[in-house]
């Protein structure tokens, strides 16, 4: 069986997809000082970090980075983050991944932020697929696609050109 390539965001609109997800964060914060950016390990982190970027471009909040390191296959397992609890109390806090495919990891992120009370949170993601098993849902994402189950999105943040595909 063959795999093929299908390009579903170049450089160009995903540098796009980041700008308007932060502004609608920025919207949606506006009266905020502070907003803490999670991001999920790997592309959820590089994708928060671009976020915050923009956001100190377009706004006068100050993001803050947190790494949210999560054990994709054992979500049950502890979670970690690089900020301790007392710096996100009482903040606003966007939980971000690259793909929103099941649901399992950011239910299992957006329960370890529920261990302390704070402001607002919200979760954005590149490229929501909803194959949902849980009852999470993006507040902010670049696109939304109906997929197959066998298919598979990969999203590439890291180097000089950035790209999601589908195969």
């Amino acid at each position: 069986m063959s795999h093929t390539k299908n390009i579903i965001l170049n450089h160009q609109e995903i540098q796009h997809k980041i700008k308007r997800i932060a502004y609608q964060i920025y919207e949606s914060n506006v009266y905020e000082e502070d907003i803490i950016l999670a991001g999920i390990e790997n592309n959820g982190y590089i994708l928060a970090k671009k976020l915050k970027q923009t956001l100190e471009k377009i706004s006068d909040l100050n993001p803050i980075l947190c790494k949210v390191t999560i054990d994709k296959k054992q979500p049950l397992s502890e979670i970690k983050t690089s900020l301790k609890a007392e710096e996100y109390t009482n903040k606003s806090v966007v939980l971000v991944d690259d793909v929103l495919n099941s649901g399992s990891t950011l239910i299992y992120g957006v329960k370890h932020f529920l261990d302390v009370p704070l402001k607002q949170f919200k979760t954005a993601v590149l490229v929501n697929r909803n194959h949902k098993k849980f009852p999470v849902k993006a507040d902010f994402k670049g696109i939304s696609l109906s997929t197959s189950l066998h298919e598979h999105v990969e999203i590439i943040l890291s180097g000089k050109q950035h790209e999601a595909y589908l195969e």
